[in-house]
């Protein structure tokens, strides 16, 4: 029998998450059948969907989350044998990159195998293999064996930024771009996508080293740290003409502050609501009397959306990195053991840009 470590809900979190609301086991792995293969976890990735979807999970299964994995040598050539198609597909032998659960092993069958085409190769052949989850996966959550998954999610930090901004805020030369969650992995590729596009891009985080990131490396013209400065005074100062355009990933009191500080016609793109998470009974000011007054257009995002243009976003994104315009950042832990204390750090913002865990 293989063994494998496992994370496992063990109960709901209420309010922020406890260390003992997960729990880590052994297990015993099933028989390998036709058409399955072993999958070894290299990186496993923390993100804030894992908190938002966590009163949607089962206690008792598997914890959700997403991992960068490789075949098992012993498998590559029954797995390849068995598949001749997946030799074309542009799919590096060694490195399979699957989202599954929070295991570092796991019996998976080749039907859940993210393919990706041969344009996609230079995902794994030019960037850190860590930041290939950064670039495009696919999960499966609440179930202890992925031969039991379902419910699909797609997550795609770059290409949610790459069509979350484009497509629904769309901003336009010379605007004014806020973007929430700045120093996280979306919210900086919106920013930097921002400033591509020709607009004046401010970030809000929590932390100015976060901040001076922002500005010095990856081109904002500037920051507010919410936790230490008046919001409303830093954006009057930062955006005296009002703000065009919004980029949501924290919801609450921030994003109704921010509201009220958009010109007629403003458009809000919404992708998350990290700072209500771990709330119990969360509030904030009212909405609707900017989005009327100031006839604001806000949208809720997912990126499945747009999942038959995920080549698009994927190309456009390598072109950028190419030429020097796009940047990326990582905050790796190490240890699998430590995954609990990667994904509490995440959501308290300690992360600069992609949180994963090195296992």
């Amino acid at each position: 029998m293989v063994k494998a470590k496992v994370y496992i809900f063990e109960k709901q979190f209420d309010g922020f998450p406890k260390e003992d609301d997960l729990k880590l086991i052994e297990e015993d792995l099933p028989e390998i059948k036709n058409g399955e293969f072993l999958a070894e976890a290299v990186y496993l990735s923390v993100d804030p969907y894992m908190r938002a979807y966590a009163p949607r999970l089962q206690t008792g299964t598997t914890f959700i989350g997403s991992q960068v994995s490789k075949d098992v040598k012993e498998l590559q050539y029954s797995f390849y044998k068995m598949n001749p198609k997946h030799k074309k597909s542009g799919l590096s032998r060694a490195k399979i990159l699957n989202f599954l659960l929070a295991n570092t092993l796991l019996v998976s069958s080749v039907g859940e195998l993210i393919q990706y085409p041969t344009e996609f190769k230079w995902t794994v052949d030019l960037l850190p293999l860590s930041l290939t989850k950064f670039w495009r996966s696919s999960s499966f959550f609440g179930h202890r064996s992925s031969r039991n998954a379902r419910a699909p999610i797609n997550i795609c930090m770059q290409n949610t930024a790459y069509f979350g901004l484009l497509e629904v805020v769309k901003p336009k030369e010379g605007d004014t771009l806020v973007v929430t969650g700045a120093g996280g992995a979306v919210g900086s590729l919106v920013g930097q996508i921002g400033k591509i596009k020709g607009c004046k891009v401010i970030g809000i985080l929590g932390s100015d080293e976060k901040g001076k990131w922002l500005v010095d490396e990856l081109g904002f013209d500037g920051f507010i740290n919410y936790k230490t400065a008046d919001l409303n005074k830093a954006l009057k100062e930062l955006a005296p003409n009002g703000i065009n355009c919004y980029f949501d990933n924290v919801g609450g009191e921030i994003s109704s502050t921010i509201l009220r500080h958009m010109v007629r016609f403003g458009r809000i793109g919404v992708c998350g609501c990290i700072s209500t998470y771990n709330e119990k009974d969360p509030k904030a000011s009212i909405v609707q009397y900017p989005m009327v007054f100031s006839e604001l257009r806000m949208e809720g995002l997912h990126v499945t959306r747009w999942s038959d243009r995920y080549t698009e976003g994927i190309l456009q994104n390598k072109k950028w990195i190419e030429e020097g315009k796009l940047k990326y950042r990582e905050t790796v832990t190490e240890g699998f053991e430590n995954m609990f204390k990667a994904f509490t750090g995440m959501l308290k913002g300690e992360n600069f840009g992609k949180a994963v865990v090195k296992v």
